[in-house]
């Protein structure tokens, strides 16, 4: 019997939406920065990160009694879209605000929320999730870090890659497992909240292929975790995290990577078989960007759209690296870090990092398959 998929409305921003985006257009031609493609995840500046926060723009949608603003996804999609959109460094806060507040407000205790979230929402606590493990790719169910009882806590071992901003972050989310694995792959996986620095915890930076330093390797060498820092329920970790990827897949983030090289083209389109390959790129990016929308607007509603984010990360990814593509056959240009031209620059990142597009947050394949299980076709 094949499933009934979720239904999405097409996205419609809320009122006062324009008027949001033209204060953070406002924020962002008075405020300096570097701009660049990929800026959420190679991008981290905690000072821009504090100055969001003092306005508002972090923590939008937590509510006001844990430092929060209460406002909608949809008003936070606003803003995050003008900030990707002009590349602003936003990678110190982004998984905190993304998805690791929302999980802790959905799972945390009293202590966890009253101590992560306004913290977050102001920009002074930044979390890195432990998820990928060598040899394991996408499938988190075969997740071989340890939890073991330790008196009233857990002692954690085992190791952790791709770990974005871990050597910049306050704290990592780290899936384990914490009891014996079954017949079920997804059973005895809990989430545990470790504190950083930790002398028993290892971070080894993993560079990029120009030498960019944002992805680490995580050692945790039997790292004491209290039981007040279990997140969740003991053996409710697979729920939690699909929650959560939810978050993580669908948000403008996953269309917006290369914009930067979109917008740079628009200026400088030299023949017609530039404009007719930007004009095709715009007319996709802004289907896209309904269904990330849509997505958007699930949340809003209390839903957890998973299907739905992991075609929009599908989808969203695969759209960035033929932008990468369009521009390297139409820019006139060659990619060069560093090149005064802002053109060879934004080209020259996105090249570097397109190899990792659709691979991070959920490999395309694994993604594919999740929906045809969710449609009952596999």
């Amino acid at each position: 019997m094949v499933a009934t998929p979720t239904v999405l409305e097409p996205g419609a921003l809320p009122p006062g939406a324009a008027e949001l985006r033209s204060r953070v257009r406002e924020f962002l031609a008075e405020t300096p920065f570097t701009a660049r493609c990929d800026s959420w995840l190679t991008g981290a500046d905690p000072a821009f990160s504090r100055r969001l926060g003092e306005r508002g723009w972090l923590g939008m949608t937590l509510p006001e009694r844990y430092g929060g603003h209460g406002r909608s996804p949809l008003e936070r999609f606003v803003v995050i879209e003008e900030l990707l959109a002009a590349g602003a460094p936003v990678g110190a806060h982004w998984i905190a605000d993304r998805q690791t507040g929302p999980s802790v407000l959905a799972n945390g205790t009293e202590e966890q929320k009253e101590r992560f979230l306004p913290a977050i929402a102001r920009g002074e606590c930044f979390f890195a999730i432990g998820m990928s493990e060598p040899d394991s790719g996408s499938d988190l169910a075969s997740v071989r870090t340890r939890a073991k009882r330790d008196g009233d806590g857990w002692r954690l071992h085992g190791t952790k890659v791709w770990t974005s901003g871990a050597h910049i972050a306050h704290a990592i989310l780290v899936l384990a497992r914490s009891a014996p694995r079954s017949d079920d792959r997804h059973a005895g996986l809990s989430q545990f909240i470790v504190a950083l620095p930790d002398e028993r915890v290892t971070i080894r930076p993993i560079r990029g292929l120009a030498s960019e330093h944002h992805f680490n390797e995580v050692v945790l060498d039997g790292v004491f975790v209290p039981g007040s820092m279990v997140l969740g329920r003991i053996g409710d970790g697979w729920r939690q995290v699909t929650a959560e990827l939810a978050y993580e897949r669908s948000g403008p983030e996953r269309l917006l990577s290369t914009f930067m090289l979109v917008r740079l083209l628009h200026g400088r389109a030299p023949d017609a078989a530039a404009r007719r390959a930007l004009g095709g790129l715009t007319a996709r990016l802004w289907s896209l960007r309904q269904a990330s929308l849509a997505v958007a607007g699930a949340l809003a509603r209390g839903d957890t759209p998973e299907l739905p984010a992991a075609l929009v990360k599908d989808l969203g990814t695969r759209f960035e690296r033929e932008v990468v593509e369009a521009a390297r056959a139409h820019a006139g240009v060659e990619p060069d870090l560093g090149s005064p031209d802002p053109l060879a620059r934004a080209l020259a990142e996105s090249v570097v990092q397109a190899p990792g597009f659709t691979l991070r947050g959920g490999t395309n394949e694994i993604l594919r398959g999740i929906v045809a299980r969710g449609l009952g076709v596999r």
